[in-house]
């Protein structure tokens, strides 16, 4: 294959990408209640617990990385089913399948529009949040640090999980069981940067082990969530 060949299909291929992209995040746009409840899920979660315990400036600020990830990980699951739900319905997942394109691509693609639609949102209140758990200064910018690190593998975990579960009417409970124990790490990871502040100590292991994490799901989950589809389809 000569070099403009290779260019040529390069540049196909970064097409196709970005072509699904563009379709999804449009989709996710024009269906506004998916893209606010995450969100609402998110704030009105985090904002519970304050309520529901003694106003103890030292207990909020221990418990407040921890529920702030939980709930982080609790809204992105509310928003996976819809990853591939709507093009099994329509037949346009099994399009994908046969396309030209590798489906791990295009699941990658479609991994990052859910990120875009459901995790940046949460990233951006998160530091909203962090004030309302008293967290201080320093804690809120590892948060959101450890967030956008994070967020990553949780979408592309979820691809494996949805790919595996996309042809179950009700799959919920199933999904769940799938995904959150290999959300675990993630958790421990982005949760631990921000407590590592709180006690003076230095977060960057922590991050370094989320982005490594993130980096793992990203080299493996898309291939396993072609896999997966396949699998469904068949």
């Amino acid at each position: 294959m000569t070099d403009h060949d290779q260019a040529s299909s390069a540049q196909s291929l970064w097409s196709g990408f970005l072509s699904l992209l563009r379709r999804d995040l449009r989709i996710a746009l024009r269906e506004r209640n998916d893209l606010v409840q995450p969100v609402l899920f998110f704030v009105v979660v985090v904002s519970l617990f304050p309520l529901s315990v003694a106003p103890d400036r030292q207990l909020l600020q221990d418990a407040g990385p921890g529920i702030i990830w939980v709930s982080a990980l609790l809204a992105t699951l509310l928003a996976l089913d819809s990853m591939f739900r709507p093009d099994y319905e329509d037949g346009s997942l099994e399009q994908l399948a046969l396309s030209p394109q590798p489906l791990s691509l295009l699941v990658l693609a479609k991994a990052a529009a859910h990120w875009l639609a459901s995790a940046v949102p949460l990233i951006v209140v998160s530091p909203l949040l962090a004030m309302l758990m008293q967290l201080p200064g320093n804690a809120t910018g590892v948060l959101a640090l450890s967030l956008v690190l994070g967020t990553p593998a949780l979408s592309l975990i979820g691809a494996v999980g949805v790919g595996l579960t996309v042809g179950i009417r009700r799959n919920g409970v199933l999904l769940s069981l799938l995904v959150l124990p290999l959300y675990v790490p993630a958790l421990i990871f982005g949760a631990g940067a921000v407590q590592s502040v709180m006690i003076s100590q230095d977060p960057t292991p922590h991050l370094l082990l989320l982005a490594a994490f993130s980096l793992f799901t990203l080299a493996v989950c898309p291939l396993a969530a072609a896999a997966a589809i396949r699998i469904s389809l068949n």
